[in-house]
């Protein structure tokens, strides 16, 4: 049995997840307490969702373009969409207007490594070690 992990499906999947929980936890804000949960505001838990976000995506984009397509493209996305996440961490008062945005460059930036991946097929460079 062959198993593979699509590293660009897992990180689309890791921002939106993201996504879901700036956008639900707003929501459930009045029975979050009543339960015992105390994830709203909670730093640690922020930043260990920019650092998924950002680990799974190096590791995605970065076998994308070295195995396939040679294109920066999506590392210049991506990178916007992680300076965003901590952009928003910084200036948390404008996070709403941020972290859309952010999230979007993100989710953009593997689909466009995804459909790279696939046209390429492999397409090697001079420089290709395989």
């Amino acid at each position: 049995m062959n198993f593979r992990v699509n590293w660009d499906a897992m990180g689309v999947a890791a921002s939106l997840a993201c996504a879901i929980h700036c956008a639900i936890l707003p929501l459930l804000l009045s029975s979050l307490p009543v339960l015992g949960i105390n994830i709203i505001e909670n730093q640690a838990f922020e930043y260990f969702m920019i650092l998924l976000a950002f680990g799974i995506g190096v590791y995605s984009l970065r076998h994308g373009y070295k195995k396939h397509h040679h294109s920066p493209f999506p590392i210049i996305i991506f990178s916007a969409g992680i300076t965003g996440l901590i952009a928003k961490q910084i200036w948390h008062q404008y996070q709403l207007w941020i972290l859309p945005f952010a999230v979007l460059l993100i989710v953009s930036a593997h689909l466009i490594n995804f459909r790279a991946c696939r046209v390429h097929n492999h397409a090697h460079e001079d420089d290709c070690d395989h």
